[in-house]
């Protein structure tokens, strides 16, 4: 079952150069599908089209066998896909955390109670029920990314997309998140510069190449480690 289908999507920004050309995809039920690509090459940009943050030039959106025209039609799916933003202070709101995984249930007409009956249970879910009474913005910033978790999954979504999510965390809470994200029975899309995350939690990769998403069975992200010589020394590698 088709979840999004994009079919020729175009789009540029004023005055810029088009970042996205055409571009076709699909997110079937149960995918795992990882993006990536090189700064500004659209990856975050095509997913703020499928949650309707900003509008196509051309193109047809069909999400969960409806054609999306206009704000109406988005407002009615957007509660059914969960989105994860790169800067977890874009979704934490409420002074403390449990205000902030209860915000969406409340949105969506359950009591006050149920509310934050539901929001313990994905706290606890995650591991976080220790977070309840802590203040969002007395929270670390891996921290406050699993509490941005929370909030998204506390919805129930049928589908769930990341951008950039292991941006700026320390290894343990990235491997935290990649614990998490494996346990999520949900069909998703990953943006991610982290070659290693996104073999790790996806099963099919895209690259984004010249405004469109371009799959090669034949290339197998994988988790690498190496080891050289003068490895106390500060050093850099290129991509």
């Amino acid at each position: 079952m088709k979840l999004i289908s994009l079919k020729n999507i175009s789009f540029a920004y004023p005055g810029g150069r088009t970042l996205l050309e055409e571009l076709n995809f699909d997110l079937n039920s149960g995918e795992q599908v990882g993006i990536i690509g090189p700064n500004g090459s659209g990856k975050t940009t095509l997913v703020h089209i499928i949650m309707g943050l900003i509008k196509p030039l051309s193109g047809q959106i069909e999400i969960f066998g409806q054609e999306i025209n206009g704000e109406k039609d988005f407002q009615k799916i957007r509660p059914r896909i969960g989105f994860v933003f790169q800067n977890a202070d874009d979704q934490l709101i409420y002074p403390t955390v449990l205000e902030d995984v209860a915000f969406g249930p409340l949105n969506l007409g359950y009591s006050p109670d149920k509310a934050k009956e539901l929001a313990r249970a994905t706290l606890a879910r995650l591991g976080l029920s220790a977070f309840e009474q802590r203040l969002t913005h007395h929270l670390s910033g891996g921290e406050k990314k699993l509490v941005s978790i929370a909030t998204v999954l506390v919805m129930q979504p049928e589908a769930l997309i990341f951008d950039e999510p292991t941006t700026a965390l320390d290894e343990q809470t990235r491997e935290k998140l990649i614990q998490i994200i494996g346990e999520l029975d949900i069909a998703r899309i990953i943006i991610s510069h982290d070659y290693d995350f996104l073999a790790q939690t996806t099963k099919k990769q895209y690259l984004m190449n010249k405004g469109r998403l371009v799959f090669d069975p034949s290339v197998v992200m994988h988790k690498h480690v190496h080891v050289h010589p003068l490895g106390h020394v500060p050093h850099k590698h290129e991509e």
